[in-house]
């Protein structure tokens, strides 16, 4: 019992240190939440366990309680496989397009996190010259230029050529990304989508949601482009994404 009391205060009180750190990346979202959540529901075990209150509740609410926490694991656990499947991937040579996920756009310059799946992106289009880009994003109100825009002007300054590069400013979401980039793929060509490879361009915590979205919207063959992480934030990146991958299949 002592050894269970240690685990459960271990991490809460690194569920609630994780916290603060996501809090203060100031990303926008409220992620962080997720970890005094998580806090709070180990706080609850730690009580619980005390003094053998867990004993003193009726049996059908134990189990009731068990078999919810069972239940969420395993779908956590399917989410988390879901992730890494597609969490090293490195695509195909010779895509026709890529589509770049858009991400948060700073007065300096794109976010480490969309400053990643651009560095993707120039690297394979320097290796590959005959395709093209849709860098996606419309302009939040934290933000003083479209994450379209903004990445275009990034991906200028690694050398791509703006002839190559295609901006969408409308999309306010994943799903708007790549619906929105596929429209323009399919102003801009003559092929039919049947023909055509198109890779998808996000952080590796994202890949696998980016590729299911993008096939249920295309006829291409949808490949993935795995771009870095930073390491203290992949489990923050890895846990939101799940809830992500369970909105989307909802």
């Amino acid at each position: 019992m002592k050894v269970k009391r240690f685990v459960y205060t271990i991490i809460m009180i690194a569920s609630l240190i994780y916290s603060v750190i996501v809090f203060m990346v100031g990303s926008g979202t409220f992620s962080y939440a997720i970890w005094l959540a998580a806090a709070l529901f180990f706080g609850f075990l730690l009580f619980m366990d005390n003094k053998d209150r867990w004993k003193k509740l009726p049996k059908g609410i134990r189990g009731i309680f068990n078999g919810i926490v069972a239940a969420a694991l395993v779908v956590f656990i399917i989410c988390q496989g879901c992730i890494l499947s597609q969490f090293f991937s490195k695509g195909e040579a010779d895509a026709d397009y890529l589509i770049v996920l858009g991400a948060q756009m700073r007065d300096n310059g794109p976010s480490i996190v969309f400053r990643y799946r651009l560095d993707a992106a120039a690297d394979y289009l320097k290796k590959n010259p005959n395709a093209k880009v849709v860098v996606t994003g419309g302009q939040g109100a934290n933000e003083s230029i479209s994450e379209g825009e903004g990445g275009k002007a990034y991906l200028m300054e690694q050398g791509i050529s703006e002839e190559r590069i295609i901006t969408e400013t409308e999309s306010v979401n994943t799903e708007e990304n790549i619906v929105n980039a596929i429209s323009l793929i399919k102003a801009d060509t003559a092929k039919s989508e049947a023909d055509m490879k198109i890779a998808v361009v996000t952080n590796n915590f994202h890949l696998f949601r980016g590729t299911l979205l993008a096939k249920r919207h295309t006829d291409a063959t949808v490949i993935g482009i795995a771009a870095h992480t930073e390491y203290l934030y992949i489990p923050n990146n890895m846990v939101r994404e799940s809830f992500g991958i369970l909105k989307d299949l909802v």
